[in-house]
């Protein structure tokens, strides 16, 4: 299963019912949102790891992240 940004959420239709999932997967979230995850200091390292790595994988410099 692919890596997740956050927990999936059910989507409620207008009679109260379920009617789908939205999942969060990291290689669909913008690299705004990942950056800015990874700059926060209330994000798990555990998670800093997997939003890099995703980073990485998209050829973001992270040496921009340090400063």
């Amino acid at each position: 299963m692919p890596a997740k940004f956050k927990e999936s959420a059910v989507r409620i239709g207008a009679t109260r019912r379920k009617i789908g999932m939205t999942h969060f997967y990291l290689h669909s979230t913008p690299t705004s949102t990942l950056v800015e995850a990874v700059q926060n200091d209330n994000t798990r390292p555990k998670h800093k790891q997997k939003y890099s790595n995703e980073l990485v994988k998209r050829g973001y410099d992270l040496g921009t992240l340090n400063q």
